[in-house]
């Protein structure tokens, strides 16, 4: 009943924040007289992000987590994805994004935190989003923009700017981390940089000179009136009405450094007798049941609800738990709750003053000293009696330091905060031999790693020398081992396992691992890399430490790659060859002379770029072997060679390996420093040069050789050499 004549009586003295003040004050007088509840506000988890006609936008002082309110929306966006071409099937696969208007707060903020997503972090202490789109913050300023997103479907005429509201735009967040759905939302709002004060949250500064400032406090919300915001304060921060000036005003139960000292006088009463200033009457009161306990959103585990205890004995008896929904740090939350408890128990010793003169500086929430009585007291409540003014008084806390240890919160899980790394991006052509392919078919890879294991993926692009990125498909997450090597690695026949060479190399990642291979090992494939342009294979891997790796006894040349092995320099790409490796659209890549590969992940400013190695080796014959060159009695020189294929790896059953081309061709040339001055073809692996053919050749260039190429169904092969002329 006091609450409403109290609140009734505020509105008619001071408006709407007089109010608020009355009915704080009918609330302490209907405790103290009918009891109160051990409850007060709940401190409700944390929310979800809905869109609802009628919800109230609050307003956020200092750093809250906030869920907001969805204000508008688009339908889900569907992204096609075609993979596949030319004599392979096309798989179409589908992703969905979403744009999205998000209101936060209804007074303008600094500047916008970390975003929880479903609990995950969405966007990092660092501004870095973790999925896929664009996200526009906008505070709340008076002259902020439309939103083009909102402007171009709605219409500029019909856009609103939500000027004064602060908001964030998500324009096409990739949903397919979420269930193809909008998750639920949670945002760190920073509102303000400075220490919260009691007249920032009311809306209006108390009438007293006590600092208001409410220590401890990181962040606080006002979702509902000035009376509401007081009511969940005043069990913390004890917040006393001040009735004796024209308006009501407010103080908190803050220690001044100077309290004021009251002193004992006289004064001749209406029938001459004196009226002395002094206690009147002294008493102990209950005050609270046993031990507080402050339940409150702990900043240190990402303002999920946390508790404090004040120190004491526990009794029996429930505790009395006060609700703060509040950011506050552990350390503050200890003191805050530390304070409480000594404040009620010193308040249970009451003193009622009796003063014949009136100061207008003593007044509800000031403190005094008594000339009498030993302490720091404060006055409760005052009251006009015939012989002056009569004052309610109680004990604050002594001067003994509070404690405010807290647990260590390291304990606490929270979601990895890692900002995304950048990309490594190795791309080639594999041997179809290697990919288990026809040899018509081009088989094109990219090998993408990246540092850590937080790296998202990243979208692939071709670009054909004309500087137009085509889009080729995403990468997905999974991680291929890439590094670079720090030394180069000799040259070495492709016949012989070299047992002398080892280089290092340095990988990308350093939780990635190489291993050992035996040799029968490696007749199976295993340990299959790539470094530059050539294909080999190592059987002793070595950690260094810090992610690099020595290797050694190696199989060189592997799947026709033995032409590069000449020209190994340190820094050159390294790429394992096992899964996973990402497969391109060969047969679109395959039309272009140069492909450049580029993949654009999150955390990379630019495109990563990287050459098409080993660009059309599944068309090209390999290169024939075991060469042989005999000159007869009458000076003719008798060529010959064995050809590989293509098509198979294997020699199987001493029969020739399959032609894998339309028909068998070759092409014998008589060349010096890259210059080819004759040239001749062969159906079969044998050729004639007789003794005037070989003067005619010796005559047109001294010191060349005579190499022979197979010629396929789309390319030539890499040239043998059989024999140099003097």
């Amino acid at each position: 009943m006091a609450t409403l004549i109290f609140s009734a009586i505020g509105t008619a003295l001071g408006g709407p924040i007089g109010g608020a003040i009355g009915a704080l004050a009918g609330r302490q007088i209907d405790a103290t007289l009918l009891g109160g509840s051990a409850r007060g506000p709940r401190l409700r988890e944390l929310e979800v992000t809905l869109s609802s006609y009628g919800q109230p936008i609050p307003r956020h002082h200092g750093r809250m987590r906030v869920a907001g309110a969805i204000v508008w929306a688009t339908e889900l966006q569907e992204h096609a994805h075609t993979q596949g071409g030319k004599m392979q099937p096309a798989v179409t696969t589908y992703s969905y994004s979403a744009n999205f208007a998000v209101v936060l707060s209804s007074r303008p903020i600094v500047a916008l935190g970390r975003i929880w997503a479903d609990g995950r972090l969405l966007r990092g202490a660092s501004g870095d989003l973790k999925a896929g789109g664009t996200l526009r913050v906008y505070t709340g300023a008076e002259d902020q923009p439309a939103d083009p997103l909102i402007a171009a479907a709605e219409g500029i005429e019909r856009c609103p700017a939500f000027r004064g509201l602060a908001y964030v735009v998500f324009d096409g967040l990739d949903l397919s981390s979420f269930g193809n759905r909008i998750p639920s939302l949670t945002f760190e709002v920073v509102a303000d940089t400075e220490e919260l004060k009691l007249a920032d949250l009311i809306g209006e500064a108390p009438s007293s000179d006590t600092p208001a400032t409410l220590e401890g406090l990181a962040g606080f919300s006002v979702e509902d009136t000035a009376a509401a915001a007081i009511a969940v304060l005043d069990p913390a921060f004890g917040i006393a009405i001040d009735g004796s000036g024209e308006t009501l005003g407010l103080r908190l139960a803050a220690d001044p450094d100077t309290p004021l000292l009251l002193t004992e006088s006289a004064t001749a009463a209406a029938d001459d007798e004196p009226a002395r200033t002094g206690i009147s009457h002294r008493r102990a009161v209950e005050t609270g049941r046993a031990g507080i306990v402050l339940r409150f959103l702990d900043t240190a585990r990402d303002y999920l609800p946390g508790s404090q205890h004040a120190t004491g004995r526990m009794a029996a008896r429930q505790p009395e738990v006060i609700e703060l929904p509040a950011a506050i740090a552990p350390a503050s939350a200890r003191r805050i709750v530390e304070t409480i408890a000594r404040r009620r128990m010193a308040a249970r010793e009451r003193i009622v003053w009796r003063d014949c003169e009136l100061d207008g500086r003593i007044a509800p929430g000031a403190t005094v000293r008594l000339p009498t009585v030993a302490g720091v007291w404060r006055v409760e409540r005052w009251e006009w009696r015939a012989s002056g003014v009569e004052l309610e008084l109680s004990r604050l806390s002594g001067e003994r330091p509070l404690d405010t240890s807290a647990p260590d919160p390291t304990d606490f899980p929270a979601p990895a905060d890692a900002t995304a790394p950048p990309t490594a991006l190795v791309a080639f052509e594999m041997p179809p031999m290697l990919a288990d392919e026809t040899a018509d078919r081009a088989v094109t890879v990219a090998a993408l790693g990246s540092s850590g294991p937080q790296w998202s993926g990243a979208a692939l692009f071709a670009d054909h020398g004309d500087g137009l990125l085509r889009p080729l498909r995403a990468s997905g997450r999974a991680r291929s081992i890439v590094g670079a090597t720090l030394s180069a690695l000799p040259p070495a026949s492709s016949l012989l396992v070299d047992r002398e060479a080892q280089i290092d190399v340095q990988l990308v990642a350093v939780d990635q691992t190489l291993s050992d291979a035996t040799l029968n090992e490696l007749a199976q494939g295993a340990n299959l890399a790539l470094i530059g342009d050539e294909i080999v294979q190592f059987a002793a891997a070595a950690p260094l430490g810090g992610g690099a790796w020595r290797l050694s006894r190696w199989l060189r040349g592997r799947a026709g790659t033995e032409a590069a092995g000449a020209a190994h320099v340190p820094g050159e790409p390294f790429a394992m060859l096992g899964a996973p490796l990402v497969p391109l659209d060969g047969a679109a890549l395959d039309e272009a002379l140069a492909v450049t590969i580029l993949a654009q992940g999150r955390g990379d400013e630019e495109a990563v770029a990287s050459p098409l190695r080993l660009h059309g080796i599944a068309r090209r014959p390999l290169a024939p072997v075991h060469g042989r060159a005999r000159f007869g009695d009458d000076g003719t020189l008798y060529l010959g060679w064995v050809r590989r294929s293509r098509g198979s790896w294997r020699w199987r059953d001493g029969a020739d390996v399959p032609l894998a081309e339309e028909s068998e061709r070759y092409l014998l040339t008589y060349e010096r420093d890259g210059t080819i001055f004759r040239s001749w073809s062969s159906t079969e692996s044998a050729s004639e040069v007789s003794a005037s053919t070989l003067a005619a050749l010796s005559a047109l260039a001294t010191g060349g050789t005579i190499a022979v190429r197979q010629q396929g169904t789309y390319a030539a092969s890499a040239p043998l050499v059989l024999t140099v002329l003097d």
